[in-house]
């Protein structure tokens, strides 16, 4: 089994250690945990690639630091009454900002399935996370083959 990054194998355990009800809460609760944008984020809607599988409006940007290990920071964008959405994004966050490039890419595509979620949220959401993921990496994808 791949190994995720320490941040997220640990969102994954704290997901694992509690029941399906509970999930949804530590989900609600890092929801409220998102960091703001930064300025040069400000329009979204411009500057920023939306994630449309999202069932509420959710935009994203990647960079990558050039040199060494390509340390990726993330940035998103998603309204304060879309929780679900907003927790997802806060788990990536949380799980691989200020990751190295190739530990992102490294992450399955389906870690998500450890959350333990299936039974808390619906399927869509779920694809609409799978989609965040994917769009994350094709951005760390791109910014390494351009250096």
């Amino acid at each position: 089994m791949t190994t995720l990054p320490p941040q997220l194998a640990e969102l994954v355990e704290d997901f694992s250690e509690v029941g399906p009800k509970d999930r949804l809460q530590l989900l609600l609760e890092l929801s409220q945990e998102l960091p703001e944008l930064p300025q040069r984020y400000a329009d979204a809607a411009d500057t920023m690639e939306q994630v449309h599988e999202c069932q509420s409006p959710l935009f994203l940007a990647v960079e990558v630091e050039p040199g060494g290990d390509r340390t990726v920071h993330l940035f998103f964008s998603a309204p304060p009454e879309a929780p679900t959405t907003r927790g997802f994004a806060s788990i990536m966050h949380t799980g691989l900002d200020g990751e190295p490039a190739a530990e992102v890419l490294a992450v399955p595509d389906d870690f998500y399935t450890q959350l333990g979620l299936a039974q808390a949220v619906s399927p869509l959401r779920l694809r609409g996370m799978a989609a965040m993921l994917s769009r994350i990496k094709n951005q760390v994808r791109m910014a390494t083959a351009a250096a």
